[in-house]
């Protein structure tokens, strides 16, 4: 299942079921999990583990060092869960030791061409990242997050679930779940309510979380008011309870 062309360490730690394609380079603190299938010329090195089913396809470059310049060849780590499909030309960094030391991403992530994942991101499950997005370091993703094609996020930026941006959106400002958002700078068009009603959110639920958006966005209230709102709406509307949370948390402020 390695083909003969390859380069991998013998401190790599590989499942038995792994394949790995021609003239990859697998570094010694590689582990691999069950199935996941890595490309021609790809690149897997650092302490980097990843899980079980991952498709990672040709030239991508996974777990080298970040792009920081306070890295100083620190021990960081890169780990990625299973079932994530990983297209070509992707570069995703380890963490730094400025951050918890660890770039993460989660499961069922679809990861189109030349995305780049910085270090000590944070990418949860059930992503779709479109052909060149781009994250820097620190980013914070949620579940669900749908990314347009060139969209590009600053750093220690945090986009909750289910939010959304469109094509060239440049996101500076920390992205509320549900809302969709776009520009340069990117600012907020809605609600992600087709994603919502494809995941199962009823009608009910779509209606209070439209409540909240209103308040949210053209009550002229501001955040910390706004905030205020929205945790009295959570008594009618369970599913608005992440969206007051993540204003609290909020520390770049808000798409607007």
């Amino acid at each position: 299942m390695i083909h003969p062309t390859a380069i991998v360490h013998p401190g790599a730690r590989l499942d038995a079921s792994v394949e790995i394609g021609p003239y990859a380079v697998i570094g010694e603190h590689v582990v691999v999990g069950h199935g996941t299938t890595i490309g021609a010329h790809a690149v897997v090195t650092g302490h980097t583990s990843i899980g079980r089913d991952n498709r990672i396809f040709q030239f991508t470059s996974i777990g080298e060092a970040p792009q920081d310049k306070k890295y100083a060849g620190e021990p960081t780590r890169l780990e990625i869960g299973d079932r994530n499909t990983i297209r070509e030309f992707c570069t995703l960094n380890a963490g730094t030791v400025q951050d918890a030391g660890v770039t993460r991403v989660g499961s069922d992530n679809w990861i189109m061409a030349y995305v780049h994942i910085a270090h000590d991101c944070v990418v949860g499950d059930r992503v779709i990242f479109a052909n060149c997005t781009q994250l820097a370091g620190h980013v914070h993703v949620g579940d669900w997050v749908i990314l347009g094609g060139f969209t590009g996020v600053h750093q220690f930026c945090r986009l909750g679930a289910h939010s959304m941006t469109a094509i060239g959106s440049v996101v500076v400002h920390d992205l509320p779940p549900y809302v969709m958002a776009q520009g340069d700078t990117a600012k907020a068009h809605g609600l992600n309510t087709e994603g919502l009603k494809r995941r199962g959110f009823s009608a009910e639920a779509i209606a209070g979380i439209r409540k909240a958006y209103k308040t949210l966005y053209r009550s002229g209230l501001t955040l910390d008011e706004a905030r205020q709102a929205l945790t009295m709406q959570v008594a009618e509307c369970a599913e608005v309870a992440p969206l007051a949370e993540f204003l609290g948390l909020a520390s770049r402020g808000i798409v607007r």
